[in-house]
């Protein structure tokens, strides 16, 4: 029903083998399938609930997944920042809805279910804190240990008592995100643990389905897709799926993949708009947006692919901007959002103001994460409560 194929020489896997890179030159690995063996219709798709596993044709788990009901996630009309920004059909889509509160739950109900399907006993995975709090509560479900690095200090507390709470192995490293990517990586192929970051192929096909339910939900696709970048797994995911929706006949269009990179960390930004071939990893990455703050993303190749071929682009924003657009969306739409999921709007708020949208494209804006997975960066932008005496007078002198 599928294979594990290289991206780069094309080189093919059996789909029992534990495998994250291609053996012969290096490079990415990706999940292809049969498409005359799949017997589904839009009808059978449209006839089952709005949920992840509506699309199991086109995802590898045979056996019972390993669920906790993920998917579904709303998609928001942003009416008032749309109208400010002459954009009138400008859509959110919630991923922080999810389970675990981010769209890593739709990468770990099928990256948990093919590890127990491939028979790997102890799952791990290096998180800038999304990926291991979602392990974790996975893990939990699946009954099977769970191993979590992160950069110490750099995890917003939310994130990592999800981890701790599910009761995953956490260790904190002195080192940013990508040295915690390498040792793990390390770990798991010397110990035989099975890897859950984004390099690890089937954890993208769970991620795929955004672009499925956003499709579903608009009636139709979008002239663009924005996703904030920082491995770069959640743009590549979504547009391999919509590439599978083509094949189907399902949909004859692709949108325009657009990735925002926060500015002090934009290795994919940077190739885009000097048109390098690869990405030049940024060896001290600096945002308060720490879900992207990551300088060499492991899914850098597709990403580049996923832009370019759909005639997309990337860019950065500020931190100020990131921040600016979190109060905008609570304050504005009631849309509660962490720091980096509200990159992918601030980035169209950019593109808008630079005269670089059309004011008829129909955009998709994924937001990837609940605004209480980092209350700490909320509480020091905001007034803190006011306090007084308990008696209404003292209440009505603060009203007026």
């Amino acid at each position: 029903m599928f294979r594990l194929v290289c991206i780069n020489c094309g080189a093919e896997y059996n789909q029992n083998e534990v495998i994250y890179r291609c053996g012969k030159c290096g490079h990415l690995l990706a999940v292809e399938y049969d498409f005359d063996t799949i017997d589904v219709s839009r009808r059978e798709w449209d006839s089952r609930p709005l949920k992840l596993w509506r699309y199991k044709e086109l995802l590898p788990v045979s056996r019972e997944p390993v669920t906790l009901q993920e998917g579904g996630t709303p998609l928001y009309h942003l009416k008032t920042i749309g109208e400010e920004l002459g954009l009138e059909e400008l859509y959110a889509k919630h991923e922080g809805m999810n389970q675990s509160g981010s769209f890593k739950d739709r990468g770990m109900t099928v990256g948990v279910s093919m590890a127990l399907q491939l028979g790997m006993k102890t799952v791990a995975c290096a998180s800038t804190g999304n990926t291991s709090a979602s392990l974790a509560q996975y893990a939990a479900k699946a009954g099977i240990p769970s191993v979590v690095l992160l950069p110490a200090g750099k995890v917003a507390l939310g994130k990592v008592a999800q981890a701790l709470m599910h009761g995953a192995k956490v260790i904190a490293i002195r080192g940013n995100f990508d040295r915690a990517l390498e040792m793990v990586h390390d770990l798991c192929i010397k110990e035989g643990l099975y890897l859950l970051n984004s390099v690890n192929p089937y954890r993208l096909e769970g991620q795929k389905t955004i672009g499925f339910e956003a499709i579903d939900q608009l009636g139709g696709v979008p002239d663009r897709m924005v996703l904030p970048v920082g491995n770069a797994g959640n743009i590549s995911a979504v547009h391999k799926g919509l590439g599978e929706l083509i094949k189907l006949g399902f949909i004859d269009s692709m949108p325009m993949m657009t990735g925002v990179q926060a500015e002090g960390s934009r290795p994919v930004a940077d190739a885009i708009s000097k048109k390098l071939p690869e990405v030049i990893p940024d060896k001290n990455p600096e945002t308060i947006a720490t879900a992207i703050r990551i300088g060499a993303p492991v899914n850098a190749e597709k990403a580049l692919r996923a832009i370019r071929e759909t005639n997309g682009t990337a860019l950065s924003v500020t931190d100020e901007e990131i921040l600016a657009m979190q109060r905008d969306l609570a304050r504005k739409e009631g849309v509660g959002v962490e720091p980096a999921s509200a990159a992918s709007v601030a980035g169209i708020k950019k593109m808008a103001e630079e005269g670089l949208l059309d004011k008829d494209e129909r955009i998709v804006c994924v937001v990837t994460g609940h605004l209480l997975k980092d209350p700490e960066t909320v509480i020091r932008q905001c007034e803190p409560p006011t306090e007084i005496d308990a008696d209404l007078e003292s209440l009505l002198s603060v009203l007026r």
